[in-house]
């Protein structure tokens, strides 16, 4: 990747969403859990889900070894998933994927205009996917 294409996927507010990981630590409490690996770079996500009584996500934290791209990506993803319903992620999952191959609209959630330069980065797709992924995973017995 040229430094002129970096420049441009690796925009300031990209790179200062990854800060905000710290909010979002796995733990116990987190029942709902999965993993989920970019083939393409090697990053990888653990991701910890809660429901509440009302069966909407309670809570979001998750371990994580991305890149700028994976980690902007789960900053975004664990800032709007609270209050989601578990068919909402696996549905924002999809739409991220068809979005990213061009075959969908723009993804309806909040924060998620950040990553629209990774669009340009076919190589950077699996990362940017990494915590819908996982989450879907962990949620995959309640968003049936």
């Amino acid at each position: 990747m040229s430094a002129r294409a970096a420049q441009k996927l690796y925009t300031p507010e990209l790179l200062g969403l990854a800060t905000g990981l710290a909010e979002f630590p796995l733990t116990e409490a987190l029942p709902f859990r999965a993993e989920a690996r970019s083939r393409s770079c090697g990053s990888t996500i653990t991701i910890g889900l809660a429901l509440g009584a009302a069966g909407l996500i309670a809570g979001v934290g998750m371990a994580i070894s991305a890149c700028a791209i994976g980690q902007a990506s789960a900053a975004v993803f664990a800032q709007g998933a609270k209050g989601r319903d578990p068919r909402e992620i696996c549905a924002a999952a999809r739409a991220l994927e068809a979005w990213l191959a061009g075959e969908g609209d723009e993804p309806d959630w909040p924060g998620i205009a950040a990553l629209f330069p990774a669009r340009a980065h076919p190589g950077r797709h699996g990362a940017l996917l990494l915590p819908w992924t996982a989450a879907s995973k962990a949620l995959s017995s309640v968003a049936a």
